[in-house]
């Protein structure tokens, strides 16, 4: 059963301090209510193994707060006001729980807003890094609504399901670079160890080489002595891409890239839409205005030709017609998808409809995940076979040559 830590007022004005077992946080306040006690804090006492993990990552003392962090937070936080704990002390127990040098300090200076008489919203957007304006704006919207706790609950479950989309598409790319890295490594071993072993059995017999041999003893002979010029030119060359890539150009470029490459087009364009109608969904849904939800939406995609789209739609609602307009020019969106959307504008339940489109493109994007990883296997392991294969019958063909040359 969970453990929580609380710190409570006795009737007789004596401050109390425990540790309770309790189904829930809100069980655990509603036990030391009935006692009389009024509560002043009340947090969640970590496992032996969560605490040395927290340890392990207070050492990086560098790094800032990640969004697992964020995450962790949000749901603590909605479990503490839904326990009736106010925010001021919810904010000081979490502070007093994190591990991470500077997202103490963080939460320290949201607290001393808060205690300074400003809302929640206005403190955490001191901090657009950590708060994206989806944050900030549903949790707005929730202090003008009354529906702090559950709004913060959605928050949470929409960070989770953003990890997990990104957890997915890391995880769908290990495997090919784990395979591309061996591939890289067995070619240069082959080429600088095992080709120049060679060298003097086919030394003065050039003549009667073939052409695949001749071309990879010269490759292996330029990787022994001028191996550094690979080193440096590949240096020059990541260099100058990523810094194209930070050019409005090279991430146009980039980004047209992922949603037109055959293999990856699936994957991406369903990672996008889900995204974004995921985004808005939530925003909508958390009574954020149009406009807001759609500037939102276009900054969140992660695809410059997305953002150029809901900008586009942006314009269009803002002077006075509907979403469908701008979309069905684009082709970024399926018909299909756009069709939906234009039913929800109708029946006035555009949230709900954007929500049910997205949970279906994040299964799609599921599926897609799992047929780029299942096609890149066997291509992989095709081309290292194929240089592999190389390599070796450039070495063994010269050999059958020269016995055959040898038996005549």
């Amino acid at each position: 059963m969970p453990q929580y830590r609380y710190q409570a007022r006795h009737p007789s004005g004596q401050i109390q301090a425990g540790v309770l077992a309790a189904n829930s946080a809100a069980t655990a306040a509603a036990i030391l209510r009935k006692n009389g006690h009024h509560l002043l804090q009340l947090v969640p006492v970590q496992s032996n193994a969560a605490q040395w993990s927290s340890r392990l990552k207070a050492l990086n003392y560098s790094s800032g707060p990640s969004q697992k962090d964020i995450l962790d937070f949000t749901t603590q936080l909605a479990v503490m006001i839904r326990a009736g704990i106010a925010l001021r002390l919810a904010l000081d127990g979490i502070a007093d729980q994190v591990t991470n040098p500077k997202f103490k300090k963080i939460l320290l200076s949201i607290k001393m807003d808060v205690e300074s008489g400003k809302q929640f919203s206005e403190a955490i957007a001191k901090f657009p890094r950590l708060f994206g304006q989806l944050y900030v704006n549903m949790v707005r919207a929730s202090e003008m609504s009354g529906s702090f706790a559950k709004m913060l609950d959605r928050i949470a479950v929409y960070i989770s399901q953003q990890l997990e989309t990104r957890k997915m598409v890391i995880g769908a790319s290990i495997y090919p670079g784990i395979i591309a890295t061996m591939a890289i490594g067995v070619t240069t071993f082959l080429l600088t160890f095992v080709l120049p072993r060679f060298a003097s059995v086919f030394e003065g017999k050039e003549s009667i080489l073939p052409w695949p041999t001749k071309f990879l003893m010269g490759l292996s002979d330029w990787m022994v002595h001028y191996w550094w010029t690979l080193l440096v030119g590949g240096a020059v060359g990541f260099t100058a891409f990523f810094l194209f890539l930070k050019t409005d150009l090279g991430r146009f470029w980039f980004d047209k890239a992922k949603l037109t490459v055959p293999l990856f087009s699936r994957m991406f364009r369903a990672l996008y839409v889900s995204r974004s109608l995921h985004t808005m969904g939530e925003l909508l849904n958390a009574g954020v205005p149009m406009l807001d939800a759609l500037a939102i939406t276009g900054d969140i995609t992660g695809n410059l030709l997305y953002k150029r789209m809901w900008r586009r739609v942006y314009a269009a609602v803002k002077q006075g017609k509907k979403m469908q307009v701008e979309l069905i020019k684009s082709k970024l969106l399926p018909t299909s998808v756009v069709q939906m959307v234009a039913a929800g504008e109708e029946s006035g339940r555009l949230g709900e409809v954007l929500d049910e489109i997205s949970t279906f493109y994040a299964k799609t994007l599921r599926d897609a995940i799992k047929a780029v990883t299942g096609m890149i296997e066997p291509i992989m392991i095709i081309l290292m076979g194929s240089v592999v294969g190389f390599i070796a019958m450039a070495i063994i063909l010269p050999i059958f040559k020269m016995s055959s040359l040898v038996g005549g």
